[in-house]
């Protein structure tokens, strides 16, 4: 391997945003007559998809509380749609399926989906609720159920796929990809205050003037290099000063398969499913025992998918109390020796497949036993930031919303060039300052 002295644009991970962005800063390049994708290199340590794009679960929503994430998840459902075939996008639809405590903002979610011109179907009161489901699956059993709130749009993706098809569009308009090649440091112009003139590697130093950094879960290593804060002061809602507040912490993503034929989750008519979500607040009891697993609200979200051979899905994630400069990220995903799902998430997420369809009762036995999960690093707010520090290191940090936000990498390209983007205007790092704070769910998850 023989990395480039000098390039206009390094780009840090070769997952959904760093090549996303290569790719679509290539197509800008190229039509604004200022350079192409011969100007753009992509650094991974180790290799395309090896980080949290290439397990994720793949389920691609607009369904957020917060305008501004419904706004940004729209446009990137929008490049999903675009390059379907490409990244093997599924376009089946998602459904958000709550109980009373979420109806109310739920509905909100619906109303503002109409106002931005996404199409949903919104179902309220726990009979009509019912008798949708079961129009749909006729084992339908959730309990608790007041709301429905069916995207018509969105639906899930390969993982894998999708990032090796996002590497081959980079590629074909002529951007470097480079694995790897881990970054160690930062050169800079004047100390730890001013730009970055060249990014440091194990294969050597690279001259640059722009840096982008799409790590996902390692996003916290690079940010450290930098010497950037790890306390910050955020104006709350009740706009007083709190602080300190950590810049980062951690949470352990649950996610597994049920080793049935995809084909066995097919709605009444023979097709292939929505993807569900369905949260609820009525007892989960164990579907081999009978006893109570939890009486407070709980969550999960599944889907048939051929890759992963099975009912693939997840739960709640919970957060890692390990001091964050002490959480091992790698090895990562199922790698890892101490972030993948145990015997606990079996248990409550076989399950709740059980509460919520009749068909899964009795199916707990053919849980894939086999490593999955992995951690994701969240922001104070657990919303993404996307902006610029040092003058010219472009941090997207996802928060772990990543791999759905396939679109931000068109954004972000586009103001790498000199443009403004209202769409990422209320993701910046300010808006701790500021207070501009995002608005907080019912939801049992953090990140809805």
């Amino acid at each position: 391997m023989s990395l480039p002295e000098g390039i206009d644009y390094l780009i840090i991970g070769a997952g959904v945003h760093g090549l996303s962005t290569a790719y679509h800063l290539a197509k800008e390049l190229e039509a604004k007559g200022r350079g192409s994708g011969k100007d753009i290199l992509v650094v991974d340590k180790k290799a395309v998809g090896a980080g949290a794009s290439g397990i994720a679960c793949g389920v691609v929503r607009n369904n957020y509380y917060q305008p501004a994430m419904r706004k940004l998840m729209a446009h990137s459902v929008s490049i999903w749609e675009r390059h379907a075939e490409t990244l093997s996008y599924h376009g089946v639809g998602y459904m958000q399926i709550s109980p009373e405590p979420m109806h109310a903002q739920v509905a909100t979610i619906y109303e503002q989906e109409k106002a931005i011109g996404y199409p949903s179907e919104f179902i309220e009161g726990a009979k009509d609720c019912d008798a949708y489901m079961k129009n749909l699956f006729s084992d339908w059993s959730a309990k608790n159920i007041t709301s429905v709130l069916h995207e018509k749009k969105g639906g899930y993706a390969n993982n894998m796929r999708s990032m090796d098809g996002l590497a081959a569009l980079a590629r074909a308009e002529g951007v470097t990809i480079e694995t790897g090649v881990k970054v160690t440091g930062f050169e800079r112009v004047n100390g730890s205050s001013s730009a970055v003139t060249a990014v440091i590697t194990d294969q050597g130093k690279v001259r640059c003037d722009q840096v982008v950094v799409g790590v996902g879960p390692w996003v916290k290593q690079i940010w450290d290099m930098l010497a950037l804060p790890n306390e910050i002061s955020i104006v709350g809602r009740d706009r007083k000063s709190h602080d300190p507040v950590q810049m980062w912490t951690f949470w352990s993503l649950q996610e597994g398969t049920l080793g049935v034929d995809p084909d066995y989750q097919k709605t009444n008519d023979g097709k292939a499913p929505p993807v569900l979500h369905v949260d609820t607040d009525a007892p989960l009891y164990s579907d081999t025992d009978g006893s109570l697993i939890t009486d407070k609200l709980w969550g999960i979200y599944y889907k048939p998918d051929f890759y992963f051979g099975g009912i693939q899905g997840g739960a709640m994630p919970f957060k890692i109390e390990t001091e964050p400069d002490k959480v091992a990220v790698d090895p990562y995903g199922p790698e890892s020796p101490d972030f993948i799902v145990g015997p606990s998430f079996e248990r409550m997420w076989c399950s709740a497949l059980a509460h919520c369809q009749a068909r899964f009762k009795g199916q707990s036995g053919k849980y894939k036993h086999e490593p999955s999960g992995g951690i994701g690093c969240f922001t104070p707010d657990n919303f993404p930031i996307f902006d610029r520090f040092c003058e010219n290191v472009y941090f997207i940090a996802d928060s772990n919303h990543g791999y759905k936000m396939v679109g931000v990498g068109e954004l972000v390209a586009k103001e790498l060039i000199g443009s403004n983007c209202s769409l990422l205007e209320p993701f910046r790092y300010d808006r701790y300052a500021k207070g501009n704070l995002h608005p907080v769910s019912n939801s049992p998850y953090p990140w809805s």
